[in-house]
């Protein structure tokens, strides 16, 4: 393959990235939270029933905000079940995964989780079977210092200061028809505002995030988010977005090259936010809040194999076992946030534990990493700083992608996939310069080089490489680093100019010190 030139300059940035888009995910789904992040009795669990195995990957994995509780659980949930003496708490039949809901685990737990990871809370509202009233009574008992029936409700539960929560979500995927009470456009966006304008006048100073539509193969999308913001702009401050790539035709080429549909999916609710603007002639920009995405496919189409007889608590449903290749797709989606670092501000990796997750666990027994562990460990530990405008010069190759999503099933061409997918953060304060690099064909070495204007001298901090030559190959319990990075020896620097080797099909992280 003939050589690859970036080029970039210290002056030139897309933007910052935020502390938010970093985040992740935890549902009451499957084994998520019961037997994933809270196991009392397991060997590692505190007083609390916090797993410290896994709260010391989640430490590595290093997320930033965490979203809760839902998902769809969220649109059937009444948050008072999960708050209270425990032994009180109902259980609940859970619509949205035919699971028995036993509650012990809710919100002030989920903070304490949250302190305990140091992680800032994201909670989600039910705007499915309930509404604004239940919305704002549950910022007033979350954030509300004390003096009325609610915070003194939280004190007496025994958490006197007040959460503090800043970002909430309003409700999720409204649009589905597997949602609890799915709605209409216009139906959704007169709930989220009432409710996002008691929800301020509770706490003014939190942030909201509209509901954008399920996903960008829904009939629904793009006049969704239209509709939606027209009723809900004043009071909200993000629209969401969902996606997951799969490899449901086996083609590894198609799958890796999806990843640059999630660029054109964030393109398109750019555009449609900023027409809303435009329409009201307005100076405000909606933000992007990537909620939910990750590569998901085995666990997915067959809901039979996902539901389990007898309405069980916390089935092992959703556990997706991640091989190279996805964590290849996976570390596209990482450089496919940076590189639109101006406007997805925040984002949450779905999800984090067993479920469609970078972490696994054994009930009883040990945790591991899964293959994405590691790509996302890398973006969220050196992805902060400010996004470069990356000028790529790279040979392409096209790709069909069958994408199944909602009503639609159909295919995309990619006519033009660029065989380096390359994101470049520099950390100023940290002294850094850092490429994100992947390289997209599955059988040629990728020649690099690399011009960085403004520098000055270069240096390398560190050079990773995560590849294996069987790209089925997955971590498991009985070998859980079959796959992980190691040290990546072709890089080299002179000046302000960078050469390396970039092997094939191989996620590269290269750190650079600025002198």
């Amino acid at each position: 393959m003939r050589n690859v030139t970036v080029r970039l300059h210290r002056d030139f940035a897309i933007g910052a990235t935020d502390p938010r888009l970093f985040g992740a995910f935890l549902e009451h789904l499957g084994r998520c939270i019961y037997g994933g992040i809270f196991e009392p009795g397991h060997r590692t669990a505190d007083a609390r029933g916090f797993r410290q195995d896994v709260l010391e990957l989640v430490r590595e994995l290093a997320p930033t905000i965490m979203r809760y509780p839902g998902g769809n659980f969220v649109s059937g949930y009444n948050w008072e079940d999960g708050v209270g003496p425990v032994a009180e708490r109902p259980r609940r039949l859970d619509l949205a995964w035919m699971s028995t809901e036993t509650n012990e685990f809710g919100t002030n737990e989920f903070i304490d989780w949250c302190r305990a990871a140091n992680i800032e809370p994201m909670l989600a509202v039910n705007l499915g079977t309930r509404g604004g009233d239940a919305a704002r009574n549950m910022v007033e008992y979350c954030n509300h210092p004390a003096g009325t029936a609610l915070s003194d409700l939280r004190r007496k539960h025994g958490w006197d200061k007040p959460h503090g929560v800043k970002f909430w979500c309003l409700g999720n995927e409204m649009d589905g028809p597997w949602q609890m009470e799915a709605k209409t456009a216009h139906e959704y966006g007169r709930i989220a505002h009432e409710a996002a304008k008691m929800m301020k006048w509770i706490d003014p100073s939190i942030e909201l995030a509209a509901c954008g539509s399920s996903g960008r193969r829904m009939a629904t999308f793009g006049a969704w988010e239209d509709t939606v913001l027209q009723h809900t702009f004043d009071h909200v401050e993000y629209i969401s977005l969902h996606t997951y790539l799969n490899n449901y035709d086996g083609g590894t080429p198609a799958f890796l090259a999806s990843v640059d549909l999630m660029d054109n999916f964030i393109d398109e609710v750019v555009a449609i936010a900023d027409a809303v603007a435009a329409r009201r002639r307005s100076q405000k920009r909606i933000m992007l809040s990537f909620d939910e995405w990750n590569v998901w496919y085995r666990t997915r189409r067959n809901r039979a194999a996902r539901v389990k007889e007898g309405w069980p608590v916390a089935p092992p449903i959703l556990e997706e076992p991640y091989n190279m290749e996805d964590a290849l797709a996976f570390g596209g989606m990482c450089i496919s946030l940076l590189n639109h670092a101006d406007r997805v501000k925040a984002a949450c990796l779905a999800q984090l534990v067993n479920v469609i997750a970078p972490i696994m666990t054994e009930t009883d027994g040990p945790a591991w990493r899964q293959t994405i562990f590691h790509p996302f460990a890398h973006f969220s530990r050196m992805g902060r700083g400010r996004v470069l405008r990356a000028e790529i010069d790279s040979p392409t190759y096209s790709a069909r992608y069958n994408d199944p999503q909602g009503p639609i099933n159909d295919y995309y061409e990619i006519p033009a996939a660029p065989y380096l997918k390359l994101a470049a953060v520099h950390d100023d304060r940290a002294g850094t310069l850092t490429l994100f690099a992947l390289n997209r064909s599955l059988d040629e070495a990728l020649p690099l080089s690399l011009e960085a204007g403004g520098f000055g001298t270069l240096a390398v901090k560190q050079a990773l490489q995560l590849a294996d030559a069987d790209l089925k190959a997955m971590n498991t319990k009985d070998d859980p680093d079959r796959i992980a990075p190691k040290s990546l020896a072709t890089v080299r620097v002179q000046g302000g100019k960078l050469e390396a080797t970039l092997s094939p099909a191989s996620w590269n992280v290269i750190q650079l010190s600025l002198n």
